[in-house]
């Protein structure tokens, strides 16, 4: 399990925790509406029912306990176990902060956006059933945190806390793409060495590189690292996460056969591949994927 430092603040400047919103929508594409159809397929029931198992209520007030705002410190992790996705978010812009000024560039942080049901974005509204996204437009990650329950009980994911945090510092992978340019390169949207997989291999590669520095990195203002351990079960379930949001895993389990020329993420292999790329080096630069012959 990740150890987060006790005393370590936490900062709650970027996060919006917008549960509570409700109101059910049309179920989207990209690789959480194949999740969700994957889903009902494997439970043998309606779509219908699961969105509904997954949505909150309606009202768009925040928790009464305050939600993610009120998460204060590393301990508050111990109490509140939501409170470990701002720590997640913490350690993923820190890190992105001080590499971008080491490279002589200022990082814009992005919102962190928790949501149930549905939400509003500048690039439309979207359903919990798009799984995590980023939204260039407003620059801002989306996440509905039920969606790890549902990998783990649909999907047969392996979980934990590592398992989140990979697929948290993945969209915030999207951000650093949009900041740098990389979106501009994607001129092909599907099959196994199209454009879009490479973007995505991409993200997964990003995530790698902040896993191998997230316990080392100072934090903002001098604060100390959020995250102080990172053991080789956590790794093992970022890779086992990895493996389950593979195009070719997805579609063996929903038809039944594999069909490389529509993939728009990339196998489990490669994805595993390009983590655990960035994961051994620690740095940016072997993240190219679009200079890659191979994937």
């Amino acid at each position: 399990m990740v150890k987060f430092n006790r005393r370590g603040r936490l900062n709650t400047s970027r996060v919006r925790d917008r549960r509570g919103g409700g109101g059910k929508m049309a179920i989207g594409g990209g690789i959480g509406g194949i999740l969700f159809l994957l889903i009902a397929v494997v439970a043998g029931v309606d779509p219908s029912v699961l969105l509904q198992a997954t949505e909150g209520g309606g009202g768009g007030q925040p928790p009464a306990d305050g939600g993610l705002g009120a998460c204060e410190t590393g301990a508050d992790i111990e109490q509140r176990e939501e409170c470990r996705f701002v720590a997640f978010e913490n350690s993923v812009q820190d890190y992105w902060a001080a590499e971008f000024e080491r490279r002589g560039a200022q990082y814009q942080p992005a919102s962190f956006n928790v949501f149930t049901g549905g939400v509003s974005t500048a690039c439309g509204s979207a359903s919990s059933a798009m799984g995590p996204f980023y939204c260039p437009a407003d620059q801002g990650v989306y996440l509905d945190i039920g969606f790890f329950q549902v990998l783990e009980e649909r999907l047969g994911a392996q979980g934990g806390d590592f398992a989140e945090a990979y697929v948290v510092a993945h969209e915030f992978g999207h951000h650093v793409q949009n900041l740098t340019g990389q979106n501009d390169r994607v001129r092909t949207r599907e099959g196994a060495a199209s454009d879009a997989v490479r973007l995505e291999l991409q993200a997964d590669c990003l995530a790698g590189v902040w896993a191998a520095n997230a316990t080392q990195v100072d934090a903002a203002g001098g604060r100390s690292p959020i995250i102080t351990e990172i053991t080789r079960e956590d790794i093992a379930e970022a890779i086992d996460a990895a493996e389950t949001v593979g195009d070719d895993y997805i579609q063996s389990r929903s038809q039944g056969n594999v069909t490389p020329e529509t993939w728009t993420h990339g196998s489990s292999e490669q994805r595993v591949a390009w983590f655990s790329r960035g994961l051994d080096a620690g740095d940016l630069d072997v993240c190219d994927t679009f200079a890659a012959d191979a994937l």
